[in-house]
């Protein structure tokens, strides 16, 4: 197996699966000849057609429509949204039109549209570019929304979003494009979708995270570790519909939960997570459910995206208060 980046990885997925089949369309704002405003589908267009891999207007209501009516005449696109903030300008054709589909066709009829976006801090973006906006599109019944933590896990999951009959929104974050290598076989493979990952067991605490937090946890995993603190890591991949199954168990095991997350109080899934281990679960609680999340304002410019992003030191001191109880 070759160590790849996220960006190799998600070019490598999509590559591999439009040679297997010619009704898959790549598309959006600078993703042929260009490969893209971080070079994911670099190279592409030329190998693969500018049929199939082009360029749109700046319009992603456009690119939301183009989609929908693509997957309706028997295409499978795979539409490119810059950065997630973009999308509220496609908002109804997402959650009023892509994920409502199924339900209007009574079950008969899916639309396979996996939509590409970027979103996440770190990175000095700047505003409406790191917006962690996955709690709002979890909410919308009828779609699916995928966020991977590494490359293994974009190839994988990125190939079985697009073999999927039904709306996907993927979510690449930003600072993961380029910062973690990992192996990625060479080959074809799926990751099952709304299947959680439990990246290593513990008896203590569980800590359940998506995406860029998965690094930062895991960073506080090896310190609490010399601290005795045995953790139970688990990365959702996808956080619509989430495992509750996997994350119950879990809970029931350790007796204790932080839920980790990049966006803010108020947004992100941490919310949902929270409450349905509460219903769930609360007896076999034995500390209340912790909480480590972005504070509840706009997402800062990038000069002070340091102190207001979570990271691996305030996982640590949620994980010990949460044992204290």
């Amino acid at each position: 197996m070759a160590v790849k980046n996220m960006v190799q990885a998600i070019n490598e997925a999509l590559t591999q699966e439009m040679e297997k089949n010619d009704r898959i369309v790549v598309f959006g704002e600078d993703v042929g000849k260009n490969g893209g405003v971080f070079r994911v589908t670099d190279g592409m267009s030329a190998k693969l057609g500018a049929d199939r891999v082009f360029d749109t207007p700046l319009a992603e209501s456009g690119i939301i429509g183009l989609a929908m009516g693509l997957a309706l005449g028997g295409y499978r696109p795979v539409p490119e949204i810059q950065f997630s903030g973009f999308t509220m300008e496609a908002i109804d054709g997402l959650l009023g039109q892509l994920a409502r589909h199924r339900y209007r066709m009574g079950g008969k009829e899916g639309v396979p549209v996996t939509i590409r976006s970027t979103f996440g801090g770190g990175v000095g973006t700047p505003e409406l570019h790191s917006d962690n906006l996955e709690g709002l599109f979890s909410q919308s019944p009828g779609l699916r929304v995928v966020i991977p933590s590494g490359p293994y896990d974009a190839k994988g999951l990125l190939t079985a979003s697009i073999r999927n009959n039904d709306p996907v929104y993927f979510l690449e974050h930003l600072k993961l494009y380029r910062s973690i290598k990992e192996e990625v076989p060479e080959e074809t493979y799926l990751i099952e979708l709304d299947k959680a990952h439990v990246i290593q067991e513990g008896t203590d605490i569980t800590l359940v995270t998506y995406g860029a937090m998965v690094h930062e946890s895991k960073k506080a995993v090896e310190v609490l570790e010399k601290e005795g603190i045995s953790v139970e890591l688990i990365d959702l991949r996808t956080v619509a519909p989430f495992d509750i199954d996997t994350i119950l168990a879990s809970v029931r095991k350790t007796g204790r939960v932080v839920i980790v997350q990049e966006a803010q109080r108020l947004t992100g899934i941490g919310n949902q997570l929270m409450a349905e281990i509460a219903e769930e679960a609360m007896y076999d609680l034995e500390a209340s459910i912790g909480r480590v999340a972005a504070p509840d304002s706009h997402f800062p410019f990038g000069q002070s995206e340091s102190i207001w992003l979570p990271n691996a030191e305030i996982i640590e001191e949620q994980v010990r208060k949460t044992m204290a109880e």
